[in-house]
């Protein structure tokens, strides 16, 4: 989502990005990461944030997977109910993926490349939906929100226009997605966030000179920026603006 429009809201949004000189900050956790993407005018920032979570989450397991968001935006095609501007929130990305499955991204780095019939890893070959499952098993992620216009602890469906399979989300309280989002970061899980316009990977905490705390997210707007591709996203912006994010189901505490 390079639109000027937007990209003026954002950058005021992520502290740092609209001062003169780089802000410092101190690094708590950095958890592993793949390579920063450039989703460039597309507005597909969903499709790299939930990936780039679910490449996280290897990598803390000791594993390495580097998924095509161009795959994806391809089969996106074959939707019926999809947008024409391909927008969407990381639940989309999931059922999309498990219907579609996934291949890597060395196989497709771009839209125009057509989307491989069979993935080939390690020796073995796979259809993109059995790969899909090696790397992201049905159910696995949780899908979180906070609305106070809906019961808490019940799943309903999550009020954008980007959420166009009507996916459904758990509603809990602020204080609570926020701790269990702090906590999930900690213990090195990949986390996709995302608030009214913009998604990107949490990866990381970070406080600055003064001791105000952030999130570290993983953007997908290439590496120009001062913080080469990451942004710091303040926790009380996290409060402010936070639409959806979601985890592994270990990482929110369930079995």
């Amino acid at each position: 989502m390079k639109h000027i429009a937007y990209l003026m809201t954002i950058l005021a949004l992520l502290t740092g990005c609209a001062q003169k000189e780089p802000k410092h900050y101190t690094n708590e956790v950095l958890n592993r990461m793949t390579p920063v993407k450039d989703q460039g005018d597309s507005e597909t920032c969903w499709i790299y944030a939930m990936l780039a979570t679910i490449e996280t989450e290897h990598l803390a397991w000791g594993d390495s997977v580097n998924l095509s968001p161009y795959y994806i935006e391809k089969m996106m095609e074959q939707e019926p109910e999809a947008p024409k501007n391909k927008r969407g929130e990381a639940a989309t990305l999931l059922r999309l993926m498990e219907k579609y499955g996934i291949c890597g991204y060395d196989a497709m780095r771009t839209i125009d490349t057509p989307a491989p019939r069979f993935v080939f890893m390690l020796g073995a070959e796979y259809t993109p939906q059995e790969f899909a499952r090696s790397v992201c098993a049905p159910g696995e992620y949780l899908q979180l929100m906070c609305t106070p216009k809906k019961p808490y602890y019940t799943e309903s469906e999550l009020e954008t226009d980007d959420n166009w399979l009507h996916d459904r989300y758990l509603n809990i309280p602020m204080d609570s997605l926020f701790a269990k989002t702090e906590r999930a970061v900690r213990q090195h899980h990949g986390v996709c966030w995302c608030d009214e316009g913009h998604g990107m990977a949490i990866v990381g905490i970070a406080h600055d000179d003064e001791g105000k705390k952030y999130f570290i997210m993983k953007n997908s707007w290439g590496t120009d920026g001062p913080y080469k591709g990451l942004e710091y996203v303040s926790f009380s912006d996290f409060r402010k603006h936070t639409i959806s994010v979601v985890m592994t189901k270990k990482a929110y505490g369930r079995p």
